[in-house]
């Protein structure tokens, strides 16, 4: 079986497969490290045509076969393919955890409102406003599984309140639980690029909202300028 047509894309990734050695001519067949496989077949996927390199010696690269009833269906299964790669690739570089379901969310919430608590002024309103959007992702949570978010968040918040800085949303079962012992975490790098990316639109957003509502500045004399 001969493969014509290939890019180079798709040729280094059988290299890294198959252990071979990528070569431009054939003028030295003998120095040539070829690369192998058990098996290779000519599979369909739909309407095309596929070639199935099995049983490779490494394990370096694969392909992902995305198929979905509309274009849109397979371009939003791409890109949370992509992030969820993403993800794990900063979990590899930056092995540091935070628990999930919700559980650093409502633990920063509760910390904030306690210093709002503490703080006079208006600083303490915009403090308030902080925790409450924090708030809003175990909320999201608990919607998207079709649950009530407010009992949910409520009980989970009053957890936090007492001491229970591992409680989280429990999703299978629809209560709170413990994220330690169900061993529900996420990548604390992308933890932290979240909650920077989105204070920083909120302050942006703020700030623009500031010069639209500034005065328009009156028109005085140029000191005989023109």
């Amino acid at each position: 079986m001969a493969i014509e047509h290939a890019d180079f894309d798709g040729i280094e990734r059988l290299a890294l497969v198959t252990g071979g050695e990528i070569v431009s001519t054939f003028d030295n067949p003998e120095q040539v490290k070829l690369g192998q496989c058990d098996l290779i077949e000519e599979i369909m996927i739909g309407e095309d045509t596929l070639l199935r390199f099995s049983g490779v010696p490494l394990g370096e690269a694969c392909t992902i076969v995305i198929r979905g009833a509309t274009q849109q269906i397979i371009d939003e299964a791409d890109r949370s393919l992509h992030d969820a790669l993403c993800v794990l690739a900063a979990t590899v570089r930056e092995t540091r955890i935070v628990y999930g379901g919700g559980c650093s969310e409502m633990l920063m919430a509760v910390s904030i409102l306690e210093e709002a608590s503490r703080t006079p002024g208006k600083e303490a309103v915009a403090m308030e406003m902080f925790a409450r959007a924090l708030m809003m992702l175990p909320t999201t949570i608990a919607d998207n599984a079709g649950y009530d978010s407010a009992q949910l968040v409520s009980e989970l918040r009053a957890s936090h309140a007492s001491g229970k800085a591992t409680a989280g949303l429990d999703m299978d079962q629809g209560k709170v639980g413990d994220m330690s012992e169900l061993g529900i975490t996420e990548s604390y790098v992308v933890k932290r690029q979240v909650l920077t990316s989105a204070s920083e639109a909120a302050e942006m957003i703020l700030r623009v909202d500031n010069i639209i509502k500034a005065a328009p500045r009156k028109r005085t004399e140029d000191r005989g300028h023109c």
